[in-house]
């Protein structure tokens, strides 16, 4: 099973969400959660991880079984393997036992491990870097994914159901 995890963020709380997909190429998850926690601090340039990371494994705490990928928005690596982003704290986190694929929509200068990612007509990639497998499959898993647009379908989702979520707690 392959989890894409986002998070939105209020003033005060924020709504962690996953879809649960068991192939690359689906259009419709199987599953779909929400989760929502006291925001975990403020923004911190350079240590966003600190933000987000509490937000994430409390959602996966809830799930009834772990997954087998995990994909976040944003990058796994922001300066080589020196320098872990989101996704390599996550995969710390989670003991190296699950991969995690980072799509990032905005390059960062020193994330020299992000591989640039071209979809449907869209003149601006995604970026995309892996812990736990390789960048290559990870870039070609992203790539196969539905939808017809920069953004494929089921990230697309997950954005939409934190952002949904959240909303609903005001």
């Amino acid at each position: 099973m392959i989890a894409a995890l986002d998070v939105a963020y209020g003033d005060a709380r924020a709504a962690t969400a996953c879809v649960l997909f068991e192939s690359w190429g689906l259009e419709h998850p199987s599953a779909e959660h929400t989760a929502m926690l006291d925001v975990p601090g403020d923004y911190v340039p350079g240590r966003f991880f600190e933000r987000e990371l509490p937000c994430l494994l409390d959602l996966l705490d809830g799930l009834d079984a772990a997954p087998d990928i995990i994909v976040v928005d944003g990058y796994v690596w922001l300066g080589g393997t020196e320098r872990p982003g989101l996704g390599a704290h996550l995969f710390e986190a989670l003991g190296r036992r699950i991969p995690v694929v980072g799509v990032a929509k905005n390059p960062f200068a020193g994330a020299v491990e992000a591989a640039p990612l071209l979809r449907g007509d869209s003149e601006r990639p995604l970026f995309v870097s892996a812990a736990g497998m390789a960048v290559d499959e990870a870039l070609h898993a992203i790539a196969t994914m539905h939808g017809p647009y920069r953004i494929p379908t089921l990230l697309r989702r997950v954005d939409q159901l934190a952002r949904q979520r959240l909303a609903e707690e005001k």
